[in-house]
């Protein structure tokens, strides 16, 4: 398979909201019922918005002939108690691309070889295998997510830098 990547830019606003939610779609469809993801179109125009907005970080977007196949995010650290700098904020690709190396591709690209945390669904044994063969462990810290999220539990994964 061929793809390539790039920085996403405003004009792919709308891309990355369908993007987002076909690949929410396919991870969680078995943690979140479908009123949830009825929700999530029905209020697709506001997350568009909001990758329109020009102070907003955009991310690395990996692309193929038929379109954006994944994309991902990494920056600052969001909270003063993280156990890495660098946070991976988000790393999503089209099950259609699974093992292809897009995932692997945009982790290489947001982190490179940095020390890292990540937080990830406790039960998503494919991402966390994806995590585990790229050095992340859990750290042992576990926590909710919020309750329009129905509380699903997620687990902080940490790798030291690399090389």
């Amino acid at each position: 398979m061929s793809f390539s990547l790039r920085p996403a830019t405003v004009d792919d606003a709308e891309d990355l909201v369908r993007l987002h939610l076909a690949c929410h779609e396919e991870a969680y469809a078995r943690h979140l019922p479908a009123e949830w993801f009825a929700m999530r179109r029905a209020t697709a125009a506001e997350r568009v918005a909001h990758w329109r907005d020009d102070t907003v970080p955009l991310p690395t977007v990996a692309y193929d002939d038929g379109g954006l196949v994944g994309m991902a995010k990494a920056g600052p650290a969001r909270y003063a108690e993280a156990p890495a700098e660098t946070e991976l904020y988000m790393i999503y690709t089209l099950a259609r691309v699974h093992g292809t190396g897009v995932g692997q591709a945009l982790l290489d690209a947001e982190l490179g070889d940095r020390a890292a945390f990540l937080w990830v669904l406790e039960d998503n044994p494919r991402a966390r295998a994806f995590y585990a063969r790229n050095g992340f462990v859990p750290d042992g810290t576990r926590q909710l997510l919020p309750a329009d999220w129905h509380s699903l539990p997620e687990i902080c994964l940490v790798r030291g830098a690399r090389g």
